[in-house]
Parts: structure tokens; C-alpha cells; sequence
């Protein structure tokens, strides 16, 4: 494999910290956060349309750039960086893998196009109540034609015009958010940044066309893998902004008559930080990697990336807070918003001691010898 980025892949990676730069920054945020539907409706539109983002690893068949999951983790960094308020990752980094996953080629060709230019926005049903990992805690059931059952915790799942939905057998159902039988309900979540809401699906009919990948497991499977990446990368970038804030932070604040940054106990925590990063970041593209070159080792790579990215940005959030002084969790710092943001996600999709433990099976540690 070879971890050094193309001049494209470069390419993405400036035009995206420009265009975020200039787009999404702090007062865009907090205006998304205080806007009724809680996140920004006009820069989605512009990601979408203007950049084209949403279809980056689509393939181009299907109304997609045709790129990989290594320039869309690219991007995904990036929007992490900004917490970008609006359905990115819901769309593209959950519900989209879910489809190429699991879709036949009819399907794909019926769904992906308006999921690639933004027009439509996705959203993946994948947990019940409890917000138990996938696969075991799958809320809803598909029973003779008839969903039934409780997705919570659904990102974004008030905004979304497509719900892909996870069942039992490790297939899914792609159906209309306004498919009659369907309930959403918004719900107060710790990170402002991500709405997230509670979907009821009662006796909705379900027809032979709308079921993903009949029910072999693999799809949910590949899927869970490949999203597990893209949120591992969000976090790192996420990660590197904490890092950021703290370094500059770090050399404004005066104690004791000099600026902070210039202890060194401050500056030895601070290159933790950069260590850490640096080796998430080295774990999520080697993930990408994998995934690019359809690679067995794929699971594997993603639940490490994914361990080491959640240590990482929990890590980072929690240093954010302390070298603020504290302050960093009042309103006015962005430092609380990273920090709740590496709460919420330290669960979704499996904690790191979920990701650790799978791993262990997947390489026989858990055989008795």
C-alpha cells in the first residue's frame, strides 16, 4: 500500500479546509445549533451542489465521482474539523455504504443518484432504544411484509427523505421518510452539533423492492466496517481542532506572568495530544486503504481505527477542557462542543472496548488454547 497521498487526494484536502474555512465556522455553528431544524439547510445545499462532496466515492453509474473511501475520509476529516452542521456523515458516511452494501444494481441506480448530488438526504435506523451496537440491537422487525419496532438515535433522522433501515437478518428496507406508519420524533441529545431523533415504525408495508441484501448478513457487515472508518476520521479531525484551539489558547493565556504554553508540563500534554492523532490518523487511512483495495483485513482495520480515533478524540476533548482552565466548558468556548461531540460518539457505532473485543475474536484470542 502505498500512505502517501496523491496530488488529487491533496488537491481535496485544501479545497475542502478552504471552502470550511470560509462556510463553516464557529458563528455558522452556533447558528445551525439555535436554527429550528438544528443544522444548516443553505450550506448542505452548497456542499452538495457546489462541491460535490456527497457523491465522492459513489460510483460515477450511479451519479457519483467515482473516487474512494480514502478521499471521502479525506473529507470526512475535514467536516470534523468544523463539526459541519449538516447531514454528512448521516447521509454519505452511514446511510450511502449502506446501499452500495446491500443494494442490487437497479436499486442502487434508483437510490444513489439524488443520495450523490445532495438532493436527497438519507438516514440509517440501526439501533433500538437501548443504543445497543449493531447487529444485536437492531430494534425493528420485518415480518410478512410488516415493519414493526423502535430505531433510536437515528442522525439527522428528522431531515432525512430516505430511511435505510437495519433488520434482524442483516438485511435492510430503504423506504420514504413519509411511508405511512412512520413516526419521528426529535429528540434532546447531549451533542448539539448532531441531532439525532427516535423513528416508530408501525405495521409499515414493506414490498419486495425495498429490501437490501436478502438477508446473508454481509451487508450489514461491510457496511458497519465501512462507516466505522468514515466516523473514525470525522473523529480525527475533530481531534486535530481540539489540539488547534488548545495550542492557540496555550499561547495567549498568562499565568504567573508568562503565557501558559511556555510551561512545560503544558507543552509535554499538548505533545501527547499530537502523538495520539498522528498515530489515529495512520490507523483510519491504512482503514481506508483496506477498503479501497477490498482487502480481508477490512473489519479488522476498521475496528481499530475506530478504537484508537474515540481514544483519541476523548482524549483531546478532555485536555481542551482542562488547559482552558475550565472555562473551555462555558458557552463561549467551542471547547464544550468538541467535548460533547467525543461523548456522543464514543458509542455510536460501538465504544472502543466493543471494537477491542471484536478484534480479539477476529484473531482467535478468545479461543481457548
Amino acid at each position: 500500500m502505498n500512505f502517501a497521498f496523491t496530488e488529487e487526494q491533496r488537491l481535496i484536502r485544501e479545497t475542502a479546509r478552504s471552502f470550511l474555512a470560509e462556510h463553516a465556522g464557529s458563528a455558522r455553528l452556533r447558528a445551525a445549533i439555535a436554527a429550528p431544524e438544528g443544522w444548516d439547510r443553505t450550506l448542505w445545499r452548497a456542499v452538495g451542489s457546489e462541491m460535490g462532496w456527497p457523491g465522492i466515492a459513489i460510483p460515477d453509474h450511479y451519479g457519483g465521482l467515482g473516487l474512494g473511501w480514502v478521499e471521502l475520509a479525506i473529507l470526512m476529516e475535514e467536516t470534523g474539523r468544523v463539526l459541519l452542521p449538516a447531514p454528512f456523515f448521516a447521509s454519505i458516511g452511514l446511510a450511502a455504504p449502506a446501499i452500495l452494501a446491500g443494494g442490487s444494481d437497479a436499486q442502487k441506480s434508483a437510490l444513489l443518484p439524488g443520495i450523490a448530488s445532495g438532493e436527497t438526504i438519507a438516514a440509517l435506523c440501526l439501533t433500538g432504544e437501548a443504543g445497543v451496537p449493531a447487529p444485536g440491537g437492531i430494534g425493528v422487525t420485518l415480518i410478512g411484509g410488516v415493519l414493526d419496532g423502535v430505531a433510536s438515535f437515528v442522525l439527522h433522522g428528522h431531515a432525512a427523505d430516505l430511511l435505510v433501515i437495519a433488520l434482524g437478518d442483516g438485511s435492510f428496507a430503504a423506504l420514504p421518510a413519509t411511508t405511512p406508519g412512520i413516526t419521528i420524533e426529535r429528540l434532546v441529545a447531549l451533542d448539539l452539533t448532531r441531532p439525532v431523533s427516535r423513528i416508530r415504525f408501525d405495521r409499515v408495508a414493506v414490498g419486495p423492492g425495498q429490501i437490501l441484501d436478502e438477508g446473508n448478513g454481509a451487508a450489514l457487515e461491510q457496511a458497519l466496517a465501512l462507516s466505522a472508518i468514515l466516523l473514525a476520521a470525522e473523529q480525527t479531525g475533530a481531534a486535530e481542532r481540539c489540539l488547534d484551539m488548545t495550542v492557540e489558547y496555550a499561547k495567549q493565556r498568562v499565568q504567573f506572568g508568562r503565557v501558559i504554553g511556555s510551561f512545560q508540563a503544558v507543552k509535554h500534554r499538548l505533545a501527547d495530544l499530537m502523538v495520539l492523532i498522528e498515530s489515529a490518523k495512520s490507523a483510519v487511512y491504512y482503514a481506508a486503504c483496506t477498503a479501497d483495495e477490498g482487502a480481508d483485513e477490512v473489519q479488522e482495520a476498521a475496528s481499530v481505527a475506530r478504537a484508537y480515533a474515540t481514544d483519541t478524540l476523548t482524549a483531546c476533548a478532555g485536555e481542551a477542557i482542562q488547559l482552558h482552565g475550565g472555562v473551555g466548558f462555558t458557552w463561549e468556548y467551542d471547547a464544550q462542543l468538541y467535548f460533547k461531540r467525543a461523548r456522543a460518539a464514543a458509542t455510536l457505532l460501538g465504544d472502543p472496548a466493543y471494537h477491542r473485543e471484536r478484534i480479539a475474536r477476529m484473531i482467535g484470542l478468545d479461543q481457548e488454547t
